[in-house]
């Protein structure tokens, strides 16, 4: 499989970043919703330390997969797309990059303002970025779980988005990301 983009498909090491990235976003639901209703003890802590150092993972992983993404143009849009469909695209991508930074830091910026270390999966911690403050801890929680509310919203759309590409539109839009799948599409299109 190709490392860069085709006209068609996404490249293996973009599709690698899209998946990685999904899965550690899908972890990291996980474990803020198990560590939610549990009381201050060992067993919440060590959900929220390893919530953290998945946080850190996707912001590095983030940065990674933008620079790569400059380097790399993905694929065109179907020709079939209207203009909208296209803006509704493109502010949904720009929407998750922006997401992927800010989530990450907002929760950087939180640990930091209750002094709390953020440890990257105990080999190293990561410096605090603000002192101790509660009112920026409180500012920076509200923000950190409203942006955990919009990016679920919007993942859920994306879903939606390929899976009607692919049921309704017939068009290769969902094939071209997933790995290991050469679609009739997809060939006929080059």
């Amino acid at each position: 499989m190709p490392n860069q983009s085709s006209p068609t498909r996404y490249g293996a090491v973009a599709q690698a970043f899209h998946w990685l990235i999904a899965a550690l976003v899908a972890t990291q639901f996980t474990l803020a919703y198990l560590a939610d209703d549990l009381p201050i003890g060992a067993h919440k802590l060590a959900l929220l330390a390893r919530h953290k150092s998945f946080g850190m993972t996707v912001l590095m992983l983030a940065i990674l997969r933008l620079l790569w993404r400059l380097k790399n143009p993905p694929p065109e849009l179907p020709g079939h797309m209207v203009p909208l469909e296209r803006k509704l695209a493109r502010a949904t991508h720009i929407a998750f990059y922006v997401l992927l930074f800010a989530m990450p830091l907002t929760g950087w910026l939180m640990s930091s303002a209750k002094n709390y270390s953020v440890s990257w999966f105990g080999l190293f911690t990561w410096p605090n970025l603000i002192h101790k403050n509660e009112t920026a801890f409180d500012f920076l929680r509200a923000t950190h779980d409203t942006m955990s509310f919009i990016l679920l919203s919007i993942a859920v759309l994306h879903i939606l988005a390929a899976l009607k590409h692919h049921f309704w539109n017939k068009d290769n839009v969902l094939l071209r990301m997933l790995p290991f799948i050469k679609s009739e599409k997809a060939k006929s299109e080059k």
